[in-house]
């Protein structure tokens, strides 16, 4: 019988962005599952589109035995707090203890993002991986799934046996992540020792908007990755990094396992480090708003605008009003009445105010937020105006698009508000815009929308992009930098370059 502890932790750490990721904000189940440990967890947790819901199902397969301890995932934001971090890791190192002392464990299983940064530990997964070596020693087995914007460390690589990070993004193959987890587990497992390791550093960081791969050039690079696989038989990872977190080693990584794994990793690197392939373009605020009212006009589809520097996917909290004002500026709800959508607004005043109001109501508000930015100047002001509430909604909603399929998430009092033709999905718990099911939540159907703003930067592409007639990307001012050179670095490594 094989017993393998199975745990998670998912932050994603903007060290420039406005919020910390503290013990609440594990424990609100508003974009990840509430924090959750034992039994409980693997009940929960399984059939969902995560990593660790996949590894579930092929440990199963495999017929391992299974010993649920944490997961634990907060949304994007800056720095996980010390008193958070110590929360999980304390308990994933107490399970681990157990298991050890009553002789019941042969591995353990780790659902990581690889990007969280905490106030007292800049390589939280190293400091939570190396944790367990300490207390399992050099012979047990230590695995773990990353996302694909995992910024790698030496540290990770050293003290697990195997790493394995997604392959696409938007990230719709997480389960198929946690399987390719089990893999390496059991080929380590089989072996009785490590597989040979090759990693090389990429010396410059890549913009987010850039990695899409959807799109040349990590489309075809992807291709190429899993093509080296089938030649050599290794197990290839390339981790783009997430370029805003300010530690030294933020930076992309491509890595492998298997006896080729130097040869298959040094002709992938030859592939990704050239970098002007990595340079991208993105539109003013009022520029793609113009650009999408012409095209809309004769479109047959919704056009897609993407706020990428208010996305709550890479640290913003989802409350800045750039695009909204862009928006009524140009007329845009009068153009087409109703037709026009934004979303999704972080603002609990405004969702609790509708949701008494109650529908067909008028309400006075000041909807949104002016925060802090990179720039050191604040976002646009809040938008104040009379809104009348079109829907409202408890905030339940089970996600049904590519990414995270079946996962139930929890955004407290939420509504639709509209305000000169233009109509507004409100929360009160963050959440991405990428899916479309969190705006039929509100009663917006996003078929029958000529123009959808989303609070996001590339994830809302699989639910949306099928629909869309065409998608824009803008930037409009928010915590989030669509240019990593736009960021007041202090810590990065000397010679990693903040642009391709």
């Amino acid at each position: 019988m094989t017993r393998i502890l199975i745990a998670g932790y998912q932050h994603e750490t903007n060290t420039f962005a406005p919020s910390l990721a503290d013990w609440t904000a594990f424990n609100r189940g508003d974009s990840f599952p509430a924090y959750i440990r034992g039994a409980a967890m693997q009940q929960s947790l399984t059939g969902i589109n995560i990593p660790v819901g996949g590894f579930i199902d092929a440990a199963k397969h495999r017929g391992w035995t299974l010993l649920p301890s944490v997961w634990a995932g907060a949304i994007p934001s800056s720095f996980v707090t010390r008193d958070a971090f110590e929360r999980i890791a304390g308990a994933v190192c107490e399970d681990v203890t157990q298991a050890m002392a009553a002789g019941i464990l042969d591995g353990i299983y780790l659902d990581l993002h690889g990007a969280a940064v905490a106030e007292h530990a800049p390589d939280s997964e190293g400091e939570l991986i190396g944790r367990l070596r300490a207390l399992v020693g050099p012979a047990l087995p230590i695995v773990a799934s990353l996302d694909l914007h995992a910024n790698v460390t030496r540290r990770m690589l050293r003290e697990a046996d195997a790493l394995v990070a997604y392959r696409t993004y938007p990230h719709v193959d997480m389960a198929a992540t946690g399987e390719l987890a089990a893999e390496l587990l059991a080929r380590r497992l089989n072996a009785g020792q490590r597989q040979p390791l090759h990693a090389r550093r990429l010396p410059f960081l890549i913009p987010l908007n850039a990695q899409s791969t959807w799109m040349a050039p990590a489309q075809a690079i992807y291709q190429e990755l899993a093509a080296l696989d089938r030649e050599h038989g290794t197990l290839l990872s390339f981790c783009m990094g997430f370029p805003a977190s300010d530690f030294d080693e933020c930076a992309p990584m491509v890595w492998g396992h298997g006896e080729a794994a130097e040869r298959a990793v040094e002709q992938l690197y030859a592939r990704v480090a050239e970098p002007t392939q990595w340079r991208l373009d993105i539109l003013p605020a009022r520029e793609a708003v113009a650009q999408a009212l012409a095209l809309a006009e004769h479109a047959d589809k919704p056009v897609v605008i993407a706020d990428t520097q208010d996305n709550p996917g890479a640290g913003g909290d989802s409350n800045t009003t750039g695009l909204l004002h862009a928006l009524l500026a140009q007329g845009a709800g009068r153009r087409f009445p109703g037709q026009v959508a934004l979303g999704m607004m972080f603002d609990p005043a405004a969702g609790a105010a509708a949701l008494a109001a109650g529908v067909g109501a008028e309400i006075e508000l000041a909807l949104g937020t002016a925060v802090p930015t990179f720039s050191g100047h604040p976002s646009d002001p809040p938008l104040r105006g009379r809104f009348k509430v079109r829907a409202v909604s408890t905030g339940q909603c089970t996600l049904k698009g590519p990414m995270m399929t079946g996962l139930t998430v929890q955004l407290g009092a939420c509504a639709c508000l509209e305000i000169e033709g233009v109509l507004v999905a409100v929360i009160s718990g963050k959440k991405q815009l990428l899916d479309r099911e969190l705006l039929r939540m509100v009663g917006i159907q996003p078929e029958a929308m000529r123009l959808i703003v989303v609070k996001s930067s590339n994830h809302f592409r699989a639910d949306f992009q099928p629909i869309a007639s065409a998608v824009l990307v803008a930037k409009a001012a928010g915590p989030m930098a669509a240019d990593p050179a736009d960021l007041p670095w202090q810590h990065l490594t000397p010679g990693i370059r903040l642009r391709p």
